[in-house]
């Protein structure tokens, strides 16, 4: 499925026959229906950052529903595209927390190679339709891999935005691991706690008080020369 270590970890999702009938399910959304991301690009998370790799987790809630937007990296926006609204106030935050400069891109897949998992709770959406993928069956997947990651024995940073991401806080039991949480970076609440929350350098902190080395959160893909 995903090419790296994910594969042994997920593989009692893969192999059940209840993955196979609800991936039959996606498979006819993709067939009658337009769907993001493209369906190569679903697993694009776990395939830029396998599971030994993981440092930090950021949890979205689902694709962008805009033509060329989402390429499954939660936040992310593939290259050519408008940064959105959350995004820029994401990039605001860690301006302002650790003096990156504000990018004009919204291409997060070097980050994803830093080791942040860039994982959205659902995995896909119907174009122009937010949230209509919901319930579907994706979440029983990604819980999973949030109860995966919390036995990690090397410490995680899970980063928690808004009230939806916050849901996944209840399977992160694990004491070696933290948890950053704040309002969602949206226009919308940003500005009610999300803005001076310095989740980059907290995150940072914490990783290399524990000897995994920090994120670089400037980093793009240029510099990791992926292609």
């Amino acid at each position: 499925m995903i090419g790296n270590d994910w594969d042994e970890k997920l593989s009692i999702i893969w192999n059940s026959d209840g993955f196979k009938k609800f991936m039959r399910v996606v498979d006819g959304e993709y067939q009658t229906k337009t769907i993001f991301p493209p369906k190569n690009y679903i697993f694009n998370a776990l395939k830029l950052t396998p599971y030994s790799n993981v440092k930090v987790v950021i949890v979205g809630q689902d694709p962008y529903h805009g033509v060329g937007e989402a390429h499954g990296l939660s936040f992310s926006v593939q290259k050519g595209i408008k940064v959105p609204p959350s995004l820029q106030n994401i990039y605001k935050e860690l301006y302002d927390d650790l003096k990156v400069p504000i990018r004009s891109d919204g291409d997060l897949t070097g980050w994803a190679l830093e080791g942040v998992l860039l994982l959205n709770a659902v995995l896909t959406v119907v174009k122009d339709t937010p949230a209509s993928h919901r319930n579907l069956g994706w979440e029983r997947l990604t819980d999973y891999i949030i109860k995966v990651l919390n036995e990690k024995e090397e410490p995680i940073v899970f980063i928690l935005w808004g009230n939806f991401a916050k849901e996944k806080a209840k399977y992160i039991t694990n004491s070696k691991h933290l948890i950053i949480t704040s309002p969602h970076p949206s226009p919308f609440s940003a500005r009610y706690g999300f803005f001076g929350s310095k989740p980059f350098s907290k995150a940072n902190e914490f990783l290399e008080k524990n000897n995994r080395g920090k994120i670089d959160w400037g980093v793009k893909i240029s510099d990791k020369n992926v292609f």
